[in-house]
């Protein structure tokens, strides 16, 4: 089916009580195991891409480039998008717009709120007249991120009605008790996620999707959130597949062969989560609207 814009997936999801899973890209293991896990669960899928590490794989027309060649490659029919994360200033929100990318978050978060509400609302202006999806953050999802630490502070359900209204953002990162990096099961504010999915229409996104138990997902999936970020989990099954594959085979060296071992690491992490998120067959939906 392609990229297409965050805001296509969420509104479904929204709507039928289900999350669509945002997966980060660290290399190009992560697009085989991300995009064939996400097909063989027939599932709409993001590809989720740090602005911190941007540069790093090789800028921004390098990753659309990369992202749709493994979507040709692996003949990749279900919905795809890809999503800039993080950024904190218009000017990496325009660059990845004009790239190709499908969706940006800018992430005012650490701004007093009225320069918060401008600068997203200018991102949006801009994202929206390229039919791009834009993400913004009300509160501080606390933890590591990219070697990067934070406070957390979590979002005040006033605040986030307000902001949606002023912006027009498509999705709201409601920071309420997740937090980036590897934590066992950080404690969400259910009461206060159920009172902002009531008062807003704009689809609820948690970032710091990894540790947190199954059965909690599963209620922040109920309580309103419509995407679930997940790093932490896909970083730790490559790591240890690759170190434990090197262990056990000490001779060899060829780099193929060893990273495809993290490879086949993340494919398992995504299934897994896309089941627990309740998106497996989803991208049947879209199909059918295509198709129709």
């Amino acid at each position: 089916m392609g990229l297409v814009s965050m805001d296509f997936l969420l509104r479904d999801a929204q709507a039928e009580n289900y999350a669509v899973g945002q997966f980060n890209v660290n290399g190009f293991e992560w697009f085989e195991g991300v995009l064939t896990a996400a097909e063989a669960e027939h599932s709409p899928v993001i590809l989720g891409v740090s602005d911190r590490l941007v540069d790093y794989l090789g800028g921004f027309r390098a990753i659309f480039q990369t992202a749709t060649a493994y979507m040709n490659r692996f003949e990749v029919t279900i919905p795809c998008v890809l999503h800039l994360d993080h950024a904190h200033t218009f000017e990496r929100c325009a660059e990845a717009v004009d790239a190709g990318f499908t969706s940006v978050m800018i992430d005012g978060s650490h701004l007093p709120f009225e320069e918060n509400v401008k600068l997203t609302s200018r991102v949006v202006e801009y994202a929206h007249a390229h039919q791009v999806s834009v993400e913004g953050e009300v509160g501080r999802v606390g933890g590591v991120e990219d070697g990067e630490a934070s406070e957390m502070r979590n979002a005040d359900p006033d605040e986030c009605v307000e902001f949606v209204s002023r912006t027009g953002v498509d999705a709201l990162a409601a920071a309420l008790g997740s937090v980036h990096g590897f934590y066992e099961n950080p404690q969400i504010d259910f009461a206060s996620l159920r009172s902002i999915a009531r008062r807003v229409s704009t689809p609820l996104v948690l970032h710091g999707g990894s540790g947190i138990s199954g059965e909690s997902l599963a209620e922040a999936i109920r309580s309103g959130y419509s995407k679930v970020n997940v790093n932490t989990d896909c970083l730790i099954a490559w790591r240890d597949a690759i170190k434990c594959f090197l262990e056990d085979h000490p001779h060899i060296y060829e780099p193929y062969t060893i990273l495809h071992k993290g490879s086949e690491a993340i494919y398992q992490v995504v299934r897994l989560k896309i089941q627990e998120f309740g998106s497996s067959r989803k991208a049947e939906h879209f199909l059918l609207q295509k198709n129709g």
